[in-house]
């Protein structure tokens, strides 16, 4: 994983809505909040990502732009948002890129699984929380306010 104060790589990536996201549009204006999952629909994945969309409205009052990101495809991305009435953009990580990018690929080749991640990065582009698993809202936004 990344470590707080590294810099965060640059990414440009589609979201559910066809809609492309890269990193340095936030730059000196938002903190973003990547969550990095391995699955849609999955128990762990929902519970997390519903988590965070029940928080949303602290995060944003914080600034804070939040993405998940998985290599999943547009469709199920927009169906899983849909589903669940997430309030932020689901990414399109095809190949994995940005989560090799970023440390989180659990295994080798084809055994190989986007691992739960969540990072936090500062308006200067620089990670302010790097936390493997499943870690609550409330710390990404304490992460986000300590930063100001």
């Amino acid at each position: 994983m990344l470590k707080v104060g590294d810099p965060a790589p640059e990414f440009t990536l589609v979201d559910e809505a066809g809609e492309r996201h890269r990193l340095s549009d936030y730059r000196g204006k938002n903190p973003v909040v990547l969550i990095f999952y391995p699955m849609n629909q999955s128990a762990v994945c929902t519970a997390q990502l519903c988590e965070v969309r029940d928080a949303y409205a602290d995060l944003k009052a914080a600034g804070a732009v939040i993405f998940g990101v998985n290599s999943a495809g547009e469709e199920s991305h927009r169906s899983f948002a849909q589903r669940h009435s997430f309030p932020f953009r689901l990414l399109i990580d095809e190949g994995r890129q940005v989560a090799k990018q970023y440390q989180t690929i659990l295994g080798w080749g084809k055994l190989s699984i986007t691992n739960r991640s969540v990072y936090v990065i500062g308006k200067d582009g620089k990670v302010l929380f790097a936390r493997m698993g499943k870690p609550k809202p409330q710390e990404m936004l304490a992460a986000i306010q300590g930063a100001k």
